[in-house]
């Protein structure tokens, strides 16, 4: 009896040793899978943080315009395969997609004291004739903003009239222009001194980016206001 009941005893200790080890054991997992599972959530639901959005300014411009300044952003046209693009206070005016760009000299007028577009037009200077050119250089009323940007030959046809003209909005580089150069301009009727948004490219061999084409030219930039 005395053998049996220490028996006994030996055997209710292993199985209370047993159960407590599996007790230890089930609270240890509980404990390791909450603390887990908490660390997920607190990486992926932050508490008050919000997601954070890329500054975006006018026309993709690089930092804003100051007050009393229209935004813009134009590009010239590549080779004669992707037409030039203008783009004035986050308004499209010109482009491929838009269709209403072609060879020679792109040209959008706007109203340089509300910022509203007045008209697009085109100019073949390779196989066109210069007088509509000409004649639409003429009626462009004065305090308009003149934006230009070439698309493959924007010179052949050119005279001297025709430039004289462009240079009267502020060119500096139009008597310069020659075939297949790259250009991209910003004046207006009426202004006194040389426009500073200008950009020239020179068609030549030895620096064209691609065979027989200078680079795409592109610039960004803030139109002062009329104020009168």
């Amino acid at each position: 009896m005395m053998l049996r009941a220490g028996g006994i005893l030996k055997l209710a200790a292993l199985i209370f040793a047993f159960l407590l080890a599996v007790f230890l054991a089930f609270q240890l997992l509980e404990i390791n899978t909450d603390f887990k599972l908490g660390s997920v959530m607190s990486r992926s639901v932050p508490v008050n943080e919000a997601p954070t959005k890329p500054v975006r300014y006018k026309c993709g411009l690089s930092k804003p315009c100051p007050p009393g300044h229209f935004a813009f952003k134009m590009a010239s046209g590549a080779a004669s395969v992707v037409g030039p693009k203008i783009c004035l206070e986050d308004k499209l005016l010109m482009s491929s997609v838009k269709n209403n760009v072609g060879r020679g000299i792109n040209i959008a007028l706007v109203n340089g004291k509300s910022g509203e577009l007045i008209k697009t037009d085109f100019f073949d200077m390779w196989a066109g004739d210069v007088a509509p050119f000409i004649k639409f250089l003429k009626e462009i009323e004065d305090g308009t903003v003149v934006m230009m940007a070439s698309y493959d030959d924007p010179s052949t046809k050119l005279n001297d009239e025709a430039r004289k003209l462009v240079a009267d909005l502020g060119s500096s580089v139009i008597s310069n222009l020659g075939f297949r150069d790259n250009w991209i301009f910003v004046g207006g009727k009426g202004i006194k001194t040389k426009s500073p948004f200008e950009q020239h490219i020179k068609n030549s061999a030895d620096t064209n980016k691609f065979e027989g084409w200078p680079e795409v030219l592109e610039m960004e930039g803030c139109v002062p206001q009329r104020q009168e």
